[in-house]
């Protein structure tokens, strides 16, 4: 065997081997992250099967009207107060807390529950959206290729995902709720000099006339007609993630809270 083979083979051979290591590498991160995620779930579902529980210290009762935190939340919460939500959609991986951080809008971007560096991060909450008191609540989160976090989203470029999926579960911390889809869009992150409908631009969206302009255009977007629509006085749910059909591309999932 000539030098040139053997050295051809060594090198395949560490090609090869760097390459499993990669893979295992990946592997053991995606358990992790499941572990995770699935430790967080099973401490959801147990509070909510205390139906009520034992009695609340005063800092989980709000001031302003005087609610009981969900029993789902409270082991959560103490754990971590940057808690504000927690979402739900059937039949796909996204089940997952809401987050966000008063200090830092960009926090779990990449932390996990335990504040803790992860390059997954969790799904957070658009430091223009308050949880008690906005008409649109905007919630990033990640598009992973290991399927967490928001990857599930893009089944919904599909009509009969959606026909199948028509509804999203979204608590706060202090009231369950259920979410029909109003429109699935997908859109881009422009540059603040382009004179185009930015849908993450929640902070312009005040008035009667620009929340039904805001949904409107959403319309205008939609890969397929929901039959569902929303009006000023109704609360939306926007799903965003990044999509990689275009240069900083976008899709996101609307949908509004059933009264």
């Amino acid at each position: 065997m000539s030098k040139i083979k053997k050295i051809l083979i060594v090198v395949s051979f560490l090609v090869l081997v760097f390459s499993l290591v990669n893979i295992a590498r990946i592997l053991l991160w995606d358990y992790a992250e499941q572990q995770k995620i699935e430790e967080l779930t099973k401490v959801w579902e147990e509070g909510s099967n205390k139906r009520g529980g034992e009695a609340l210290p005063s800092s989980l009762i709000t001031k302003a009207h005087g609610s009981i935190m969900l029993p789902e939340f409270r082991e959560l919460y103490e754990r971590n107060p940057d808690i504000v939500g927690w979402l739900k959609i059937d039949g796909t991986r996204i089940e997952y807390p809401v987050m966000q951080n008063p200090q830092d809008a960009q926090y779990y971007l990449n932390h996990d529950f335990n504040k803790k560096e992860s390059k997954s991060g969790l799904p957070f909450l658009d430091e223009h959206s308050q949880i008690n008191g906005s008409d649109i609540l905007l919630i990033h989160g990640h598009h992973m290729n290991s399927g967490w976090m928001f990857k599930d989203l893009m089944k919904y470029k599909k009509e009969s995902f959606y026909k199948e999926h028509a509804t999203l579960q979204f608590s706060t911390l202090y009231e369950k709720g259920e979410y029909e889809i109003v429109a699935v869009i997908l859109s881009k992150v422009y540059r603040k000099s382009d004179d185009v409908f930015k849908y993450y631009q929640i902070e312009k969206v005040n008035t009667p006339a620009e929340f039904n302009s805001y949904v409107q255009n959403i319309k205008k977007l939609a890969l397929y007609d929901t039959g569902v629509t929303a009006r000023y006085g109704d609360r939306l749910i926007v799903l965003s993630t990044c999509e990689y059909s275009t240069e900083n591309g976008r899709l996101a999932v609307i949908a509004r809270k059933r009264k």
